[in-house]
């Protein structure tokens, strides 16, 4: 018995230690991030940076995880919908009209720091 709870006690441990988030970028780094797809990269310049690449607007920042996870924890769904009918400060659409619910969800995802779908 005391094994059995001295191995349980080892997985919660080693559990608690999981992977922590890349370290955010710099303001100064934040400004010179952008999507792969150079689509995606031009509305990002027009709609997104201006909030999300500059401190103390409130909006999460790119590629802050710290910031992201918990938003992300909330689905995909959740984030696409916030971003279409807006939310909090957060404009509807964020002031992108050409983007497609594809291009949001490209744009979360770079955002977010989680350019693959998982």
């Amino acid at each position: 018995m005391r094994a059995v709870l001295s191995a349980i006690a080892a997985i919660l441990l080693l559990a608690a230690c999981g992977e922590k988030p890349p370290v955010a970028p710099t303001p100064e780094q934040a400004l010179l991030l952008k999507p792969a797809d150079p689509r995606l990269a031009g509305l990002y310049e027009t709609s997104c940076k201006a909030c999300h690449a500059a401190p103390d607007t409130g909006a999460p920042q790119v590629h802050d995880r710290t910031a992201w996870d918990p938003r992300w924890k909330q689905g995909e769904a959740v984030l696409l919908d916030h971003t279409i009918q807006g939310y909090k400060a957060m404009p509807a659409s964020g002031q992108c009209a050409t983007c497609a619910p594809d291009d949001f969800k490209g744009l979360i995802r770079f955002m977010a720091g989680r350019e693959d779908p998982a």
